[in-house]
């Protein structure tokens, strides 16, 4: 399972700026897990997942519908390879590529859940946030009904801080 890492909300972002985005494992997991994945040709102009997150989203313990997607992923999602040595040590293989390619291609912003994971690509100076964070940030721009979204992730096995979804779900209710 993975965890969901203290995120720092969107609000304020000009999302339209935010062109290039890495995802990491979690977030692709669980957008497609709630029907969510969509939203991240909505909001960012181009999402790359580094081919160590490929090979892990094909894995046999994955669940079949997000096996199925990676094999025939949308034209929208590109998959590159790291091509220099790992920016960061002692994390997982797609946390590790995520973040060494985020630095590679100068990426916006670095869709990722796991906690250590975070700390050391903010250590990087990379902006972070998560599964939470890109469904807030759509919830925000009135793409999704965030508290049904909050809903359906809790139907997963993601772990989740009540905290933050209902900051998260403040927010969205006083945008209007």
């Amino acid at each position: 399972m993975i965890c969901a890492a203290r995120l720092r909300p969107l609000t304020g972002w000009d999302f339209k700026r935010v062109k290039l985005v890495i995802a990491d494992t979690g977030p692709i997991n669980y957008l497609l897990l709630t029907g969510y994945i969509e939203i991240l040709p909505a909001l960012f102009q181009k999402v790359i997942l580094p081919s160590a997150v490929k090979d892990e989203l094909s894995n046999p313990d994955t669940p079949l519908m997000v096996r199925n997607w990676i094999a025939d992923h949308p034209q929208w999602l590109e998959v590159h390879h790291t091509s220099g040595p790992d920016a960061v040590t002692g994390l997982g293989a797609g946390e590790t590529a995520a973040i060494t390619l985020a630095i590679e291609l100068h990426a916006d912003l670095l869709l990722m859940d796991d906690r250590r994971g975070v700390k050391a690509a903010r250590g990087k100076g990379i902006e972070v946030t998560g599964t939470l964070g890109v469904l807030g940030l759509a919830g925000q721009h009135g793409i999704i009904d965030l508290a049904e979204a909050f809903n359906r992730i809790k139907q997963t096995t993601f772990r989740y801080p009540q905290d933050i979804m209902d900051k998260f779900l403040d927010e969205n209710a006083g945008k209007g």
